[in-house]
């Protein structure tokens, strides 16, 4: 990867997603490339970025070690995505979500962009083996599943294709990190990923509460915001578990030294 710069990410897409990763990248110190097919969207994307860099700051909640006026230094649009790609080595698709949309982009994508570049979507929900089966190239491919919104809920679900290199899963993983984030890795995929399945499970059983007349619409909210949602901004489901009951749990799983 010796052709390209380590500090140039493309993002291609510039709404609300777009616009929120191109902030996060800008925070970590990276130079950011933004492209939207719709001429004079991505210059109105640096707009919308720039004035809302300028109130995090003002706010005293702007990330990162540089202030406004570095960040913003370091982002440009482009109506050329040859232009937006070139000298990047990571590229963030972040177009709306449909399937055929995407798979037609990340096709593009792959006509522009050199073969040792990272292609990355922020599909929520999309199986990476249909996003990307337009690409040849298939082992440099990586879902990056930000949760809304990505500059102050810090989740992303890494997500790998079938054929994604763990070299790829790694340096994503490091650039997630590195930009603070909070990376987890799927070892394979699976529809609605982690966090939306979880998520899923939880409406799931709120509603049949409900419907059985068990609880309140108001009151099944209480359970969450004021018990399991305020255990769980601390502690995951397993941890809590591991806590409550260390000597019980049949798998033994050590949560502090992360062995069996």
């Amino acid at each position: 990867m010796s052709t390209y710069d380590r500090k140039i990410i493309s993002v291609i897409g510039s709404g609300l997603i777009g616009c929120s990763w191109t902030m996060v990248f800008l925070s970590g110190g990276y130079r950011v490339k933004i492209y939207d097919k719709q001429p004079g969207q991505a210059a109105k994307a640096v707009q919308n970025v720039r004035l809302q860099i300028e109130e995090l700051q003002q706010n005293q909640m702007l990330r990162g070690n540089l202030n406004s006026v570095e960040q913003l230094a370091l982002l440009s649009s482009h109506e050329s995505l040859s232009e937006a790609l070139e000298g990047a080595f990571f590229v963030q698709e972040c177009v709306f979500e449909d399937l055929a949309v995407k798979q037609a982009v990340f096709h593009e994508l792959e006509g522009c962009a050199g073969k040792d570049v990272i292609f990355s979507s922020s599909t929520s929900c999309l199986l990476p083996s249909s996003v990307f089966s337009e690409v040849q190239n298939r082992m440099r491919c990586v879902v990056c599943h930000p949760v809304n919104p990505p500059y102050f809920v810090r989740l992303v679900e890494l997500v790998p294709h079938p054929e994604t290199l763990p070299v790829v899963m790694d340096s994503t993983f490091t650039l997630m990190t590195e930009i603070g984030q909070a990376p987890v890795r799927l070892m394979k995929e699976i529809d609605g990923f982690a966090l939306n399945r979880i998520q899923y499970a939880i409406i799931a059983e709120s509603w049949r509460l409900v419907k059985d007349g068990v609880i309140s619409v108001q009151d099944i909210d209480l359970v969450m915001s004021e018990g399991l949602g305020m255990r769980y901004a601390f502690n995951g489901p397993l941890e809590t578990m591991h806590l409550n009951a260390p000597d019980d749990l049949p798998y033994g799983l050590c949560f502090y030294c992360g062995q069996n």
